[in-house]
């Protein structure tokens, strides 16, 4: 990639970086992409799957088609980088690099554009609400794949901790399917000094709090991973008061659709049996938001091979993540594979998901040039 090029992604991320968006907000982010689309001259589609963006590039007279994607939107987080171009947005950042994402579909977009070397069809698939949004299911359900044919797609996540411009490659799983957890213990009411005219969901929500853990440990098969967190406990109003009820929030991470079935069932049958155990009823909502993200091998092949072909450094050790992406809806529809770029040394607060976070523009060309090359390799299969 050019000097020149390098410069204006970089402006263009650190743009997207001030002007954040959250999920299913995304219209002046949808806008940004739409203008330098035309820029480029290339031909899209808004307004796809909600705030969705699909531009189609095409080349001679091959019949083989690649899709590209990348999401768009930001997190409800206040940003703390105190950086020149930090958020304008108060309560929103961008501190899961889909600024950079959406960049290197847009650098892809334009090395592609210039190239003169491969044939056939690429669409590059700008995506909405991937951050709980449900914004690859929404493209889907608006017809992604009957509009804009696609035989495989490629994606990727920028990735706190590994060399800065290397590509990871999974032979399988690479992020984990996830869903959220609600429950509701629902009890009696009553003066916190006499405890035995009440029915204490405070005490309940402790020992489910606990029972939950043990699903994991006794129930999974200790070859397959899984996770269950609590991470809210909300309940009470006065100090001398046992509340009416107390709510759980949590989520469940999976890499297999049995052990996510499993978990859904055990969660059930945990808090309902506690919450009869203190004479008092649950209310139980398991809602899977995502599967695991799951490459297929070949396209995951092809994933390497277009690293070695563009001289970048690819790596395929690294164990994969409890994190969860959207993309998985994807790789449940069509062949490909979703990588890993490495954004750089991941000391606190360049984390993803931190206030301090912020994405490497030095990676920008690597994650271009990998979109690019991993479309030619495709559509030469």
């Amino acid at each position: 990639m050019d000097k020149s090029l390098a410069e204006k992604l970089a402006g263009w991320r650190r743009h997207l970086h001030a002007n954040p968006e959250l999920s299913l907000q995304e219209t002046k982010t949808a806008a940004f992409v739409c203008e330098k689309l035309k820029e480029l001259q290339i031909p899209f589609v808004a307004g796809v799957g909600g705030n969705g963006v699909v531009a189609t590039l095409s080349r001679g007279n091959s019949n083989r088609s690649v899709g590209l994607r990348a999401d768009m939107d930001a997190l409800p987080i206040t940003e703390t980088t105190g950086l020149p171009y930090a958020s304008t947005n108060p309560g929103v950042m961008h501190a899961c690099g889909h600024d950079g994402h959406t960049t290197s579909l847009l650098g892809a977009a334009a090395l592609l554009a210039q190239d003169s070397s491969w044939t056939g069809t690429v669409h590059l698939v700008f995506q909405p609400a991937e951050e709980g949004g449900g914004g690859a299911r929404s493209m889907i359900a608006d017809g992604l794949f009957q509009r804009f044919p696609m035989e495989s797609i490629f994606g990727y996540h920028n990735w706190p901790g590994l060399d800065a411009g290397t590509v990871m490659v999974h032979d399988g799983p690479v992020m984990a399917g996830g869903g959220r957890i609600e429950i509701i213990m629902d009890g009696h009411a009553g003066h916190a000094a006499m405890p035995h005219l009440s029915r204490d969901p405070m005490v309940a929500a402790g020992h489910l709090l606990v029972a939950l853990q043990t699903i994991v440990a006794r129930n999974v098969d200790p070859l397959d991973t899984a996770v269950i967190t609590i991470g809210t406990i909300e309940g009470g109003k006065a100090a001398n008061q046992i509340p009416a009820s107390v709510t759980l929030r949590g989520t469940q991470r999976f890499y297999r659709d049995e052990v996510r079935d499993l978990l859904t069932e055990s969660i059930k049958r945990v808090a309902n049996g506690i919450a009869a155990t203190f004479g008092m009823t649950a209310r139980v909502n398991v809602i899977v938001g995502i599967g695991p993200t799951v490459n297929h091998k070949a396209e995951a092949a092809m994933a390497v091979e277009a690293c070695k072909e563009n001289a970048l450094p690819v790596r395929t050790d690294l164990l994969p993540a409890m994190t969860g992406e959207d993309f998985s809806w994807y790789l449940r529809e069509k062949p490909g594979a979703f990588v890993w770029i490495g954004n750089g040394p991941a000391e606190p607060g360049r984390e993803l998901h931190n206030d301090a976070y912020n994405f490497n523009d030095a990676i920008l060309p690597n994650a271009a040039g990998f979109l690019a090359g991993v479309a030619r390799r495709a559509l030469r299969a």
